[in-house]
């Protein structure tokens, strides 16, 4: 029964956290990493976009524990 609860809590997690990731702002990602032009661009999260950063630390240390939740259980 527990089992159940913690898949389901799990796939919310998850999808939530899809969403919340796909919502971030677009950045130069790893093509500043390998030689890629990153011109010292450098933006600090502010408003919605640092929220949405914010939630999506949450969610992921969620997924974390559910999924170690998941193995115990």
């Amino acid at each position: 029964m527990k089992s159940e609860y913690l898949n389901i809590a799990q796939i919310v997690v998850s999808i939530v956290l899809i969403v919340l990731i796909l919502l971030q702002q677009r950045g130069t990602a790893l093509g500043s990493a390998f030689g890629g032009q990153g011109g010292g661009y450098y933006a600090t999260r502010r408003g919605v976009q640092k929220q949405i950063f914010w939630a999506t630390v949450v969610f992921g240390a969620a997924f974390i524990v559910l999924s170690l939740l998941n193995l115990i259980f």
